[in-house]
């Protein structure tokens, strides 16, 4: 049963090991920082309802809570609800901001809809992509933006073969063993692409997260990976560098007449 839970993205018993591997390691600054210059434009507007789906610990949807929105914080694990609440609540946000604890099927049927939808790093758990574009798009209102980010099968089968994990490659990129905070279900980018020209969403920016750093053996001090961040920001807009990003990072837009 654990493993059922995990392989769908369920961290609980386990958010603290989550934090520490994700969030305070260096690919987890790196990718925070890309998401917030990202999603700057959205920040700047003006407040509104918000749904971050699959929302772990908060940290994305503290940008919006700071600039006066109101947040729907979800994720599946119950765990992962409380320490956001706890997290939120000491830096005074938990206010504007409501918790829950539902997957997105539950959410599409129930909450209505939101001028801007949050899913980021959950597509790759779910057992069909197509579904869940299908379920992001009924809680997304006209001419809102969803921002979603999801794990790039392209950029993992790459940084394999540089690894010389080619018997990993061949075997499909499938582990024996199901390794907890590692997505099962890494998406090649040109299929959601399809999937979301098929439900008549629009991607309006596509970006690359973590395009060089996957790459690097070890960044050995704050300096160094300044001087990464600098270069990722410059670049991870651009192809081909943009496609090697180990997660793909796309605002996507709702026509304004489709319900």
């Amino acid at each position: 049963m654990k493993n059922e839970k995990r392989s769908r993205g369920d961290f609980s018993g386990i958010s603290k090991k989550f934090s520490k591997n994700i969030y305070d390691s260096t690919k987890g600054r790196l990718r925070m920082a890309v998401l917030k210059e990202d999603l700057q434009p959205l920040l700047n507007g003006e407040p509104c309802r918000v749904l971050d789906v699959g929302a772990g610990l908060g940290q994305a949807n503290e940008w919006f809570l700071k600039k006066g929105f109101e947040v729907l914080h979800t994720d599946i694990s119950e765990e992962m609800v409380e320490a956001a609440r706890l997290r939120h609540e000491e830096l005074g946000l938990a206010d504007n901001c409501r918790y829950q604890t539902a997957d997105l099927a539950t959410l599409a049927s129930n909450e209505g809809q939101f001028p801007i939808v949050l899913c980021h790093a959950v597509l790759e758990w779910m057992p069909d992509a197509e579904t869940a574009l299908t379920q992001l798009k009924t809680l997304l209102a006209p001419g809102g933006t969803l921002s979603l980010m999801f794990y790039n099968r392209n950029a993992k089968l790459f940084a394999n073969a540089i690894y010389g994990n080619f018997d990993y490659i061949e075997r499909g990129l499938k582990v024996k063993k199901t390794v907890r905070l590692s997505p099962q279900n890494p998406l090649v980018p040109d299929d959601v692409q399809n999937i979301l020209k098929e439900l008549g969403l629009e991607v309006i920016q596509k970006t690359g997260v973590r395009c060089f750093h996957d790459y690097l053996r070890n960044l050995d001090d704050q300096q160094r990976f300044d001087e990464l961040l600098a270069i990722e920001l410059k670049y991870n807009q651009q192809p081909p560098y943009r496609d090697l990003g180990r997660y793909q990072h796309w605002l996507i837009k709702k026509p304004e007449n489709e319900q």
